[in-house]
């Protein structure tokens, strides 16, 4: 497959585009110094599959992932001592989802990508939570598209093949760009090209990824940039 039969490039969010583990370590670090915010970050991440997995085995009907990130975060609190957080102070803290920080190279090498292809998120994340981080982290995505856009969360297949239904196109001229192996290999089954792109640091520098290149996927890179000088942008 050559790159040129690829006109629209959507994106993962969560890790590929934004430091969700750093910026919520941050956060808590600075508003919550008794809490072990390394721990807290990864405690709040881990509900985040098996809270979509409910949704996506039918157990509940569609839930947006703002209130799925409330519920796990209403489920750790006691654990880490922070039980008697009101509900002001919840709804805030919930909200760093919206304000995660973009990884150095993202502006930029989106800037780049974009100038080519049409580029979007594709993320788990709701819509409002991916408008509000977008514009917070100066994102320059065309559109935004979410699970919500198809009320079902990746890896549904509806998600990967809704990308080439919204924009006309057949799932070949559409890529997936992931720091997620299983992502990348779900969009491939629904004909998607993919690109694996390298972000040691997502759970930290304790547990840093290892980000060997894998041969089904379309593309490797070390970062948006290196993306960029690859598809020749």
């Amino acid at each position: 497959m050559s790159e040129v039969s690829v006109s629209v490039l959507v994106f993962d969010v969560f890790g590929t585009v934004v430091d969700w583990h750093g910026s919520i370590v941050r956060e808590v670090s600075a508003r919550y110094p008794q809490v072990d915010a390394d721990a807290f970050a990864l405690a709040w991440r881990a509900g985040y599959q098996p809270a979509m997995q409910a949704v996506r085995a039918g157990g509940r009907g569609w839930v947006k992932l703002d209130t799925l990130h409330r519920e796990i975060l209403d489920g750790i609190l006691p654990h880490f001592g922070l039980a008697h957080l009101d509900e002001a102070e919840r709804q805030h803290l919930n909200r760093v989802w919206h304000r995660l920080a973009a990884w150095p190279d993202s502006v930029a090498g989106l800037t780049r990508l974009k100038a080519r292809f049409t580029i979007a998120p594709l993320s788990n994340g709701n819509l409002g939570l991916l408008t509000h981080m977008a514009k917070r982290a100066g994102l320059p995505w065309d559109c935004v598209l979410s699970a919500e856009v198809f009320r079902a969360y990746k890896p549904d297949p509806r998600t990967y093949r809704g990308v080439a239904e919204v924009f006309d196109l057949v799932p070949e001229q559409v890529m997936l760009v992931a720091t997620h192996q299983d992502d990348l290999d779900a969009a491939r089954a629904c004909g998607l090209a993919t690109a694996y792109v390298e972000r040691p640091l997502e759970f930290g520098a304790a547990d840093r990824k290892v980000t060997e290149a894998h041969p089904a996927n379309t593309w490797h890179a070390r970062d948006f940039g290196h993306l960029a000088d690859q598809l020749g942008c």
